[in-house]
């Protein structure tokens, strides 16, 4: 079968080529120039540095920088060309490609690393290409090598590993994965793909529904940044960022796997470079059993990703992702002993078109189209469990008798309510469409000064249809930033900013933020102690209403009534406002061991407030709210209301052992508390007839208790190894007990089958484990190795999930750098 694949591979990439290389420039071009600087870790210029030219991996010249730390190549003919830098005291480091035109000029920056622990270049923190090493904020990037190495299947897997990052998915393969960063809520996160807004109305995002197919990296910068991002970057901002294409010959791979659990995944790409076009495409189809019944789960990923250079400083780039899913719901079923027969489809589109151009070697400019197309798709075809009709008003379906057990040591015994009585089947459908323009302008004032500036427009259209009541949103939204970075000889970095939105909701609201970086001592080779860097951040964040919160407002629910203008002009009603973040932090970074080995240890303090809430109508006038306003809304509405705040550290280590070994690990201590809530369930908790003194929260926590499903300790263990033709990648994340709701009614809607709130999730160690072989150059044989210890554990509480499993396969690799695979 592989003999025939490769076959069929080869002879298109050889059409393919062939086709490629017809667009080759004219004979006779007039040649271009290569130029460039060299820089050390702290943008400091690095001398007598030997420059070598490379072009499709061969080596054409020879130069050493100057003083200055430039070089320069003259004479090239129009195509894609790197540098590698060799200097004393670091590491060899060679550059990404950049396109040389006929008669032009092209530019690079090289920065150099010292050890050989990654040099990461990240963007999430000023909005522009900076080493990390010159920025105070904490950041995570996780390169393709380190993805393909763990072969996770998500992103959200892959970020468990992330110091400050919880991932909560709610049961096996496919269900709804919530990413918790610094106690935040999921929804506080800003998701980018290759620059594009990803969330939904109000920020939520299900992880579940991106893998990591065709994914270059993923950048994690924990801690808000509304001055660059707008909304929805209360807690973090993480940006997946598409693979593209460099080699002149056509690189095929074909992926092919199976498993236990009926898990079978399929995979082709194709990715290149030639002239002025660069391109990469994939197609990856995933699909499992799950070991639960209705609980099957697939995913069909197609992602894209093309450039075209038009000269030296203007290049063109459009990527695209989309993404089918659908999965069978089967409820809790440690809740419940029965499934559901419920279940969901997801189509999600994400495309962009980016342009971007150094009108002069001190101004660059870039502007973004983006476009974000959201279905969801509920189906509850028919009740499920046994009819139970103790009032006589109409039957609620109850589900088996079950003990549930707490981590706290509580335990009951029962049936719960798993089906209302009502009309089925019972859909629910969304439906969001994201449009945005984006400009951004960087000018350098001096070598260690630049200011950024920016423009922000955003179209967003929504629905929801919940059995026929459908609840709409139309929105413009606007928002422009002014951000200073600079240094201070190359020791003090600093970065400030502020951005200022105007939301069709809510209208105004600005958002400051600073972050500094100092080196106690700077980065050297020499001893054991290497670079000590001080960091300190502040900023702000903000979040919009979703579209529910918009239309369940008061402001919302008044409009729609007789008279209720009236009362918005009396009491001076306004929209709901939006959901506010303020976090500091402040850290060390220390280099070890002549750099090959790194400890970061940050302290931060988070608070949010502001937060919507849906507070009952006889609660709202303990919030200000006048008592014929608050009778007006009915049951009650949406408001501003709630407030957390989290306190904690993170430590992190890293260590590049040498013979192949390199180990990550991480730990991360959270104290997060509820200090405001006017819900039904903090002003009026349930009391379980079997627990009578314990206090509980049903659908939210109480007041001075942790918010739900954020452990207080969580920490992880990476080792990668790799010798000759074999490596092997092991990561083991450990998740302390929790707080969490069972959420249940019993048949007479009543809390006999409520638990305490505190501790009530167990904890758990998850093992994974990849190895990997190559058979030949181009051939790797491969097996992945899920929850090792097979730990019968639950990230969400009612909702196992998935035990040991595993899936082996084969990966083909033809053509690409090092030509024909033979």
């Amino acid at each position: 079968m592989f003999v025939c694949g490769y076959r069929c591979i080869k002879n298109l990439a050889m059409f393919v080529f062939w086709l490629l290389i017809s667009f080759r420039p004219a004979e006779g071009a007039p040649p271009g120039t290569l130029n460039g600087k060299v820089l050390d870790p702290l943008s400091a210029v690095v001398p007598d540095a030997k420059v070598t030219l490379l072009q499709e991996g061969r080596k054409s010249g020879t130069v050493r920088t100057n003083k200055e730390g430039r070089f320069e190549f003259s004479g090239l003919a129009p195509g894609r060309y790197s540098v590698e830098v060799e200097a004393n005291g670091f590491e060899t480091q060679e550059s990404s490609p950049v396109f040389v035109s006929s008669g032009k000029s092209s530019s690079l920056e090289v920065v150099v690393q010292i050890g050989s622990l990654p040099q990461q270049i990240v963007v999430s923190a000023t909005g522009q290409e900076v080493p990390s090493s010159q920025v105070g904020s904490s950041v995570t990037l996780i390169g393709q090598p380190s993805l393909e190495a763990l072969d996770a299947l998500t992103v959200s897997n892959n970020l468990r590993g992330v110091p400050g990052m919880q991932v909560v998915q709610t049961g096996q393969r496919g269900g709804t994965t919530s990413v918790f960063v610094r106690g935040g809520n999921s929804e506080f996160n800003k998701v980018l793909i290759d620059g594009i807004p990803a969330n939904d109305i109000g920020g939520s995002f299900d992880f579940a529904n991106l893998s990591d197919s065709g994914v270059e990296q993923v950048e994690i910068l924990e801690g808000p940044n509304s001055v660059l991002y707008g909304t929805d970057a209360l807690a973090s901002v993480i940006n997946v960022t598409t693979r593209h294409g460099s080699t002149l010959v056509p690189q095929f791979d074909l992926l092919s796997e199976g498993g236990n659990f009926g898990t079978m995944r399929n995979a082709a790409s194709i990715a290149g470079a030639v002239h002025k076009f660069d391109y990469f495409s994939e197609f990856a189809r995933f699909d499992t059993q799950n070991s639960l019944p209705n609980s099957a789960f697939h995913d069909a990923t197609y992602s894209g990703n093309f450039g075209w250079a038009f000269d030296d400083a203007t290049q063109l780039r459009f990527t695209i992702r989309h993404t089918a899913v659908g999965l069978g719901d089967p409820n809790a079923l440690a809740f419940f002993g029965i499934p559901d027969d419920s279940f969901q489809n997801n189509h999600n589109t994400y495309w962009g078109v980016t342009l971007q151009n150094q009108t002069t070697s001190h101004w660059h400019n870039l502007f973004r189209f983006a476009s974000s197309q959201l279905n969801y798709y509920f189906n509850n075809p028919s009740p499920t469990g046994m009819p139970f009709d103790p009032f006589g008003t109409g039957p609620n379906y109850l589900g088996n008798v079950v003990t549930i057990h707490g981590a706290n040591g509580y335990s009951v015994t029962g049936q719960a309510i798993l089906d209302f009585g009502g009309t089925y089947p019972q859909p629910f459908q969304s439906e969001t469409t994201y449009r945005s323009f984006y400009a951004q302008s960087d000018y350098q004032l001096r070598s260690n000064l630049t200011l950024t500036g920016g423009f922000r427009y955003e179209h967003e259209n929504g629905l929801t249809n919940s059995s026929g009541a459908v609840t709409s949103s139309d929105r413009n939204n606007y928002g422009t930033f002014l951000e200073a970075t600079g240094n201070l000889s190359h020791r003090l970095f600093a970065t400030g900013g502020v951005g200022l939105e105007h939301n069709a909701v809510f209208g105004f609201a600005a958002t400051p933020r600073v972050s500094l970086a100092y080196y106690l001592r700077r980065p050297s080779v020499e001893g054991f102690w290497g670079a000590t860097k001080l960091k300190f951040n502040f900023g702000t964040g903000i979040e919009e209403p979703s579209i529910f919160d918009q239309g369940s407002s008061l402001f919302s629910l008044l409009s729609q009534i007789p008279g209720g203008g009236a009362l918005i002009d009396k009491y001076h009603i306004s929209p709901v406002g939006p959901e506010r973040s303020r976090s500091f932090d402040f850290g060390v970074d220390q280099t070890l061991w002549n750099h090959r080995a790194r400890l970061g240890v940050t302290l931060f303090y988070e608070n949010f407030y502001d937060l919507i809430a849906f507070v009952d109508a006889t609660a709202l006038p303990q919030l200000g709210v006048p008592l014929d306003v608050a009778a007006a809304s009915g049951f009650g509405a949406t408001i501003n209301s709630d407030s957390f705040r989290s306190l904690g550290a993170e430590i992190q280590i890293e260590a590049d052992l040498g013979h192949g070994l390199h180990i990550q690990g991480g730990y991360t201590y959270l104290d997060a508390k509820v200090t405001q809530s006017f819900t039904g369930s903090a002003l009026g908790p349930a009391f379980n007839p079997a627990f009578p003194n314990i206090p509980i929260g049903v659908f939210a926590p109480l007041v001075g208790a942790r918010p739900f499903d954020r452990a207080p300790q969580t920490g992880s263990v990476r080792l990668d190894y790799q010798h000759k033709k074999f490596a092997i990648t092991e990561i083991t994340c450990l998740v302390g007990r929790r707080d969490g709701s069972t959420f249940l009614s019993d048949g007479f809607g009543g809390p006999t089958m409520l638990l305490p709130n505190r501790n009530l999730q167990a904890a758990y160690q998850l093992l994974d484990l990849t190895a990997r072989y190559s058979i030949r150059p181009r051939l790797t044989a491969y097996a992945s190795l899920s929850n090792l210890l097979s730990q019968h554990y639950q990230e969400e509480i009612g909702y196992p999930a998935l035990p040991f499993s595993f899936r082996a396969g084969l990966k083909l690799t033809v053509g690409g750098e090092s030509g024909w695979w033979k």
